[in-house]
């Protein structure tokens, strides 16, 4: 071999040696994806704390883990993201959301006071830290007494006081949420409008769904909403519902992040309904990115398909 040849022999030794090798031990070329490679799971945090009102669905059973979190985990098991279940208020740092790509919330109250269940509160700066991270674009999801918590403060004794709008001094978490509640009646059967089947999850849903549901009264509806579901109040019990149909479902684009919301959740049986869990499915992938998912049409619809969202129940005489 002459030293032409050597020196060719050498170069292409080198290079080989410098490319990344595949789980077989054999140079591949640069971008070229690994055979071992997996793809790495979105993580999703599941918080329940509730410094108010505790639901049932958030409370561990004597499974060890709630209804709330089991249904999570299995829709997550199908869609390629793992759930991480905590009610401790503590977690909301740097570090811990760095690691997260969206926030799921079923909570209730001030979350920065121990409140009903006891548990570590966040700090003023937790807070912030959630609200900045889902601007930033990690996505939020919330269902059914995330609109219970964090109220405009002063919060009333008298909730005669909560039948107003405070817009842009409404609670940060509540400008971002795009609601707050007011109240609610008993449980009884009601139907929902449906406003959007194009969603990812929600191809199957009726023209209208009717099912049997502690339904919230909302306000501070914000007007970028892209409602989903709107609440049929005809014929609905109770002081609470007597006004036009509002949103009770929606997305929204929270500056670079994705946020839904509903108002379902407060019945275990809601938890095991079909539709429901279907919308969440279809929640998760628009919110994390799914490539399968081509829905990007969140235009605010809110004024079209609810354009008596604005008004308010009768409050009650204040006391």
């Amino acid at each position: 071999m002459n030293r032409r040849d050597l020196l060719l022999g050498g170069l292409t030794a080198a290079l080989a040696s410098a490319l990344p090798s595949d789980a077989w031990g054999q140079a591949k070329s640069p971008g070229a994806p690994s055979k071992s490679a997996k793809v790495k799971k979105k993580r999703v945090l599941l918080f329940t704390k509730s410094s108010g009102y505790e639901h049932s669905v958030v409370k561990p059973d004597q499974k060890g883990t709630s209804v709330v979190e089991r249904a999570l985990t299995d829709i997550g098991s199908k869609g390629d993201f793992e759930v991480t279940a905590s009610k401790d208020g503590s977690i909301f740092t740097p570090e811990r959301i760095a690691t997260l790509d969206a926030f799921f919330f079923f909570t209730s109250g001030d979350l920065t006071q121990p409140g009903t269940d006891k548990n570590p509160p966040m700090t003023a700066e937790g807070k912030q830290l959630l609200l900045d991270a889902v601007h930033k674009g990690k996505g939020f999801l919330g269902v059914h007494s995330a609109a219970d918590t964090f109220h405009t403060q002063p919060d009333p004794a008298d909730l005669s006081q909560r039948y107003q709008n405070h817009g842009i001094h409404a609670d940060p978490y509540v400008q971002m949420l795009g609601t707050e509640l007011i109240g609610h009646g008993d449980p009884q059967k009601a139907k929902l409008i449906v406003a959007d089947k194009e969603f990812p999850g929600m191809a199957d849903f009726p023209d209208a769904w009717e099912l049997t549901e502690e339904w919230y009264s909302l306000k501070e509806f914000s007007a970028d909403l892209h409602v989903l579901l709107v609440q049929n109040t005809a014929g609905m019990q109770g002081s609470f519902y007597q006004r036009r149909p509002y949103p009770s479902t929606w997305v929204r684009q929270y500056s670079r992040g994705k946020l839904f919301y509903t108002s379902l959740g407060h019945r275990e049986e809601t938890w095991a309904d079909p539709l429901f869990l279907s919308m969440l499915g279809g929640a998760f992938k628009w919110i994390l990115g799914d490539l399968t998912v081509a829905f990007s049409d969140v235009t605010p619809n809110l004024q079209k398909v609810a354009p008596g969202y604005g008004d308010m129940p009768p409050a009650p005489k204040p006391r």
